[in-house]
């Protein structure tokens, strides 16, 4: 079957193209996708080819992850569905996840493609009456929903949140929610004020915020939440945190050799810090995200900065990596008269 994809063709190489995807099968959605958006922080880093799967650093002897069609959310309309599909059909408004694609480097984990082939089970419909574009991100919105409810968090207690992209806006949301008292710490001043309705928000600065946090004078920190990949600031946010403390650890860390847990971990132990390494989305927290997100408790429209045509993808990246603007949410828009032969 042909589709239109953005493909990665190699390190820092954009294109929207036509590709191959699979015919569908019984178990089969097929979705014409109308948005789809951008994982910055994911996609590039496999458009800089630093990983290979999800979680998994490129390391030398790797493949070269590419080509790969990027990304893994988006939302449109059912085109088709298989025998044995009984709960989508054609027309409905819906969210997909992954879809099956040919000829790449990975053939199961697509997001930038339409039509796209989903399994039914990657696949969500819509509440009515609301901005399908509020929930094509979802999974991303879904890993910060993880992030602020892995903690046993109760109301009036200190949650601090490295790192201003999207998962740190959604998880100090989540929190916010929960009635902790959120302060958001982060490098880029037009993100920090975005997060400002929901928390206090500092600077990062050279020692991670940590002076900062703690001029605040409000206490021992009960949750830390690390989006940024800076495992220096888990060490550092320790001296601050409550006994019996928690972490959630939600950034990339590339690959840095063997680690000694038992020495790496032992300052941890004498606090009683827990720790929880939030990944991935489950059916359950996407469907829990989505209620949020329709119930108004999760605002990803405010995190939208930029949209593209699909067929400027290049551009969205050139943006995205340049940051040669203030950019934080991206949607790519796929009108069908803008993929033409």
């Amino acid at each position: 079957m042909e589709s239109h994809a953005v493909v990665f063709t190699g390190p820092g190489q954009v294109a929207f193209q036509k590709i191959t995807s699979p015919e569908p099968g019984p178990e089969d959605v097929v979705v014409e996708v109308h948005h789809s958006w951008i994982s910055n922080g994911t996609e590039g880093s496999f458009l800089r080819g630093e990983r290979i799967s999800g979680d998994v650093a490129w390391q030398p002897g790797d493949p070269a992850p590419f080509p790969m069609v990027a990304g893994y959310q988006k939302v449109g309309r059912v085109l088709s569905v298989g025998a044995a599909v009984k709960q989508f059909a054609p027309g409905d408004w819906v969210f997909a996840s992954m879809s099956k694609v040919c000829g790449m480097f990975d053939n199961q984990f697509a997001g930038h493609v339409s039509p796209s082939v989903c399994d039914q089970g990657a696949v969500l419909r819509l509440p009515a009456g609301m901005d399908p574009v509020a929930f094509a991100g979802l999974v991303l919105t879904q890993v910060g929903y993880n992030c602020g409810t892995r903690s046993p968090i109760k109301p009036g207690q200190v949650a601090v949140v490295m790192g201003d992209g999207l998962v740190g806006q959604w998880a100090g949301q989540t929190l916010a929610q929960q009635g902790a008292k959120v302060v958001m710490v982060g490098r880029h001043a037009d993100r920090l004020r975005r997060f400002a309705r929901y928390g206090t928000t500092v600077p990062s600065g050279s020692d991670h915020g940590v002076a900062a946090v703690r001029s605040l004078g409000w206490g021992p920190v009960s949750v830390f939440v690390e989006t940024a990949g800076s495992a220096q600031g888990l060490r550092e946010y320790l001296p601050l945190m409550a006994r019996g403390g928690h972490m959630v650890i939600a950034g990339f860390y590339p690959s840095a050799g063997d680690v000694n847990l038992q020495t790496t971990l032992q300052q941890f132990r004498h606090s009683e810090i827990s720790f929880d390494l939030a990944s991935g989305a489950t059916a359950e927290r996407l469907v829990a995200t989505l209620e949020w997100v329709a119930a108004g408790k999760l605002d990803t429209l405010g995190c939208l900065t930029h949209r593209f045509p699909v067929a400027e993808a290049a551009a969205a990246w050139a943006l995205i990596e340049s940051k040669r603007e203030p950019v934080l949410g991206v949607v790519l828009d796929w009108p069908a008269a803008q993929i033409q032969d």
